[in-house]
């Protein structure tokens, strides 16, 4: 079973997006231009290189990661989901500080609950996403309590089947055993989730001119104020990623 993107454990823990056995929902459910919605975050699992560890400014400042193209890629260190950012930079300073996944490999539940931020300018408790994707997945050896990551279907499929659940600052500190009693409200998930399959799509989806005036997507990292906010990756580098296993989910809201 290929899982990971490097047969074996990723680099780094934090790396945990695994990669799905087969492609049946990709197919199935693919973005047309009758389901497509417009300015919307999209989230992505995708292959994480070295390269993407430590952003580089451009001579105006924009913070970017392998400036220099596909070629310039190297080594894989593991699988990452993040959200892109539509247009406008709706994502707020304050959610850039919160939804900060730690050394856990909790990336797919922060990822899709920084999209849902985006949606419904709530913040949500991204560590119970995270473990009822690993109870819906396809793998075993995925359960709440571990380290491991999971798909970003998974999570989808608990966002559109149950919904989610609003943050509160009394759930500091709690694990696992104590996020299973928490109650999700429909209302706080989506309707639907399509999946994009090439750069274009996703930046007629995203709505960002900025995006589309500098031929990249906007990521939002799940890594804290210790990586900047926004930072952008060139399509060239994106569409490669989305040739190498890359999930695109584009939600529709309720």
């Amino acid at each position: 079973m290929r899982y990971r993107p490097i047969e074996r454990d990723p680099d780094d823990q934090r790396l945990g997006r695994f990669i799905p056995d087969d492609w049946h929902h990709v197919e199935s459910y693919p973005l047309t231009a009758r389901t497509r919605p417009v300015h919307v975050p999209v989230v992505i699992g995708v292959n994480w290189y070295a390269e993407f560890d430590e952003p580089e400014p451009d001579r105006r400042g924009v913070e970017f990661v392998a400036r220099g193209g596909p070629a310039s890629l190297t080594a894989i260190r593991g699988g990452h989901a993040v959200c892109l950012e539509p247009g406008g930079e709706p994502d707020q300073d304050e959610w850039w500080e919160f939804y900060d996944q730690g050394s856990e490999g909790a990336c797919v539940g922060f990822a899709w609950s920084r999209c849902m931020s985006i949606l419904n300018k709530e913040i949500y408790t991204a560590r119970w996403l995270w473990d009822r994707a690993k109870e819906r997945d396809q793998w075993a050896e995925t359960n709440p309590g571990d380290d491991n990551g999971t798909s970003c279907r998974a999570a989808a499929e608990v966002l559109a089947s149950a919904g989610h659940v609003d943050w509160d600052d009394s759930f500091a500190g709690h694990n696992h055993t104590r996020r299973s009693g928490y109650v999700p409200d429909a209302g706080d998930g989506i309707k639907v989730f399509r999946w994009a399959r090439s750069v274009d799509e996703v930046h007629s989806v995203l709505g960002n001119a900025r995006a589309d005036e500098l031929g990249a997507v906007p990521f939002l990292n799940s890594w804290g104020t210790g990586y900047p906010h926004r930072v952008w990756m060139p399509d060239e580098v994106f569409d490669r990623l989305i040739r190498e296993d890359g999930e695109i989910a584009v939600p529709t809201d309720h």
